[in-house]
């Protein structure tokens, strides 16, 4: 079956998910329609230059992390299970501390009302999550574990599904971190940035390995997990400028990055971590990385 006819099949049976896909899509295109006008015209370039540099920050830390799988085969299961619930821990304080806070207050002042701030940044998040569930289920992609799924899977190949499933990963990474500076405010964007090149590491180290566990050579799987890392230069030009259009577009762009990044927590890390009887480990990996990035909030917001 071709892709397009995959696709259709697939909507046809999952149309909960593919209206979700459908309205996120919109939403994005429509916040990065209003915003591009602003970019082109040479404003927001402070915000534009901290994202990309950002993003680059969150490129060097997977390649970072990588590395080691030139010579490493594998790592005990417990310890790669409490380095992701670190890096999930990290995401949540993140999501929490530097992106809905921040969005909340924001909305606030623009709105001089607490409940429809709060409406504000809960749309965000609702098109965050409808973007990424609809991404995730009509995206073709493969897991170590769970396997290939999406429309018109079986006409890619192992090396695409791999790139695909670590892309819908990092993606709403980048988006958080370019969101993040849309004002060109550090306080906001360099705690969030730490925060995800931190957890970034160990990220790439788990990708590469799975990759070889997977029956890949060292340097491919090295080099994909490195190459996966561009994802967030990329997904942070897509948030700066989804963020800095309207003044109402920039607690929304906080919201959505949030859910995306919580939604990729819960519907992937976590279950990963929890996979292999290693839940405490992984839980106490979780609180300490929640903690880090609150220190880190606390420190450099």
């Amino acid at each position: 079956m071709r892709w397009p006819e995959a696709f259709l099949a697939h909507a046809r049976a999952h149309p909960l998910a593919a209206l979700g896909l459908g309205v996120g899509l919109l939403s994005v295109m429509a916040l990065l329609a209003q915003s591009t006008v602003r970019l082109l015209g040479g404003e927001a370039t402070l915000a534009l230059r901290y994202a990309m540099l950002g993003g680059a920050a969150g490129f060097a830390a997977t390649a970072l992390g990588a590395l080691p799988a030139l010579v490493l085969r594998g790592i005990p299961q417990k310890l790669e299970d409490s380095l992701l619930g670190f890096a999930a821990g990290m995401m949540l304080a993140a999501s929490a501390f530097s992106l809905l806070l921040p969005g909340l207050a924001a909305a606030a002042v623009m709105l001089g009302h607490k409940a429809a701030a709060a409406a504000v940044v809960v749309f965000g998040m609702a098109l965050g999550v409808l973007l990424m569930l609809g991404l995730d289920e009509f995206t073709p992609h493969a897991h170590d574990q769970s396997g290939p799924c999406g429309p018109g899977h079986e006409r890619c190949g192992r090396v695409w599904l791999f790139v695909f499933a670590i892309a819908l990963h990092n993606l709403p990474e980048g988006m958080a971190i370019g969101v993040s500076f849309a004002q060109g405010d550090l306080g906001v964007g360099l705690p969030l940035t730490t925060a995800i090149a931190l957890q970034d590491i160990p990220e790439g180290l788990a990708v590469a390995l799975a990759m070889r566990a997977a029956g890949f050579s060292a340097p491919l799987a090295v080099g994909i997990a490195t190459l996966s890392g561009l994802l967030e230069p990329l997904g942070a030009l897509l948030g700066v400028g989804l963020a800095s259009g309207l003044a109402v577009a920039y607690p929304i762009g906080l919201g959505l990055a949030a859910g995306a990044m919580i939604f990729v927590v819960s519907h992937e890390v976590i279950p990963e971590t929890h996979r292999n009887g290693h839940q405490t480990p992984a839980t106490l990996g979780l609180m300490a990385g929640f903690a880090l990035m609150m220190v880190l909030d606390t420190a450099l917001g």
